[in-house]
């Protein structure tokens, strides 16, 4: 008797694709994952999705997907991501909203040793402060070769990263690295809107206008944040660990540790990204393809599944 051999699943932190869908309705067809484009021609096209390949899939307006789609998702280890359009909300309060595939075979040592370490808050305050230098480091690098960055004359200066490396160093409670944090995320904001000349730039999330390059920035800062959660929340559901344990951010909101884990890839990759193509008239699907790509040559995923594990190891 003949009997079909599935292929081998693609390890979380080595697969190459992540989708970003709109309009589409995503089906099993003929032993594949497909979406139907719904764009009101007469004849709709099939794409494929390799879910075996696939980090995470996110979902945006006018989707929708069948049961037994999101069951052959779930059984390949799929991240499937509910979001507004674009990538992100389509309001500041809303919440991309994450469907975790349920696996019985995911490890529990990580899980077991975050939790117990979190509720000790002097350890759960080292590894905040950790992760706040690991973000700082990792940003550091990224800068340091981006090539257009350099030639823009932007760089993180010493004074800035040797500051910021010292308020973490000597917070003594999460309310002091958080204005910390916030002062370190001004300041880059700041470098890069110098560099590629957006001197009346300011932070606006959520505000969806695309009147100037400033709103455009803002624009592609949002969805790129939000391809960088669905990083994040890959790397926590495939090593166990529950969105609800936040080191930082939220500790009211139940996928506040998903915030923390994304901030090691926005400062490193987003805002660098969304800065230098704000002055470039693309699309924002243009911008999400170019941080997609940006992230696989940087092997940004299997490096925060190293780090997010060491990071755990340590606590064991």
């Amino acid at each position: 008797m003949n009997r079909q051999v599935k292929p081998r699943q693609i390890l979380l932190s080595k697969r190459a694709n992540v989708f970003y869908l709109e309009h589409v309705r995503v089906m099993q067809k003929d032993n594949r994952i497909v979406y139907l484009t719904d764009t009101g021609e007469d004849v709709e096209r099939y794409f494929n999705i390799p879910e075996r390949n696939t980090a995470f899939v996110l979902l945006g307006k006018g989707t929708s997907i069948t049961d037994a789609a999101a069951r052959r998702m779930a059984e390949s280890n799929v991240l499937v991501g509910f979001c507004g359009s674009g990538g992100s909300p389509l309001f500041s309060s809303v919440d991309q909203v994450f469907l975790s595939p349920q696996s019985e075979y995911r490890p529990t040592e990580y899980m077991q040793a975050w939790v117990k370490t979190w509720f000790d808050e002097p350890k759960r305050l080292d590894l905040a402060k950790a992760l706040l230098q690991k973000r700082l480091d990792w940003a550091m690098e990224a800068w340091d070769e981006n090539i257009e960055l350099i030639r823009n004359g932007i760089k993180i200066d010493d004074g800035l990263a040797a500051g910021f490396s010292a308020q973490i160093n000597a917070a003594q409670n999460t309310e002091t690295l958080l204005l910390a944090e916030a002062r370190w995320a001004k300041a880059l904001y700041a470098r890069l809107a110098e560099g590629v000349g957006l001197h009346k730039f300011v932070r606006e999330e959520g505000k969806g206008k695309q009147e100037s390059r400033e709103d455009i920035v803002n624009g592609f800062i949002d969805h790129g944040n939000y391809i960088a959660y669905g990083y994040a929340a890959v790397v926590l559901n495939g090593l166990g660990i529950s969105f609800s344990l936040p080191l930082l951010h939220g500790k009211t909101r139940r996928g506040a540790l998903v915030f923390d884990v994304a901030d090691l890839i926005k400062d490193a990759h987003v805002m660098p990204l969304a800065f230098l193509f704000g002055e470039l008239k693309i699309s924002q699907k243009d911008f999400r393809n170019a941080l997609i790509e940006t992230c696989q040559k940087k092997d940004v995923l299997d490096k925060v599944f190293t780090f997010v594990a060491d990071f755990a190891k340590k606590i064991l």
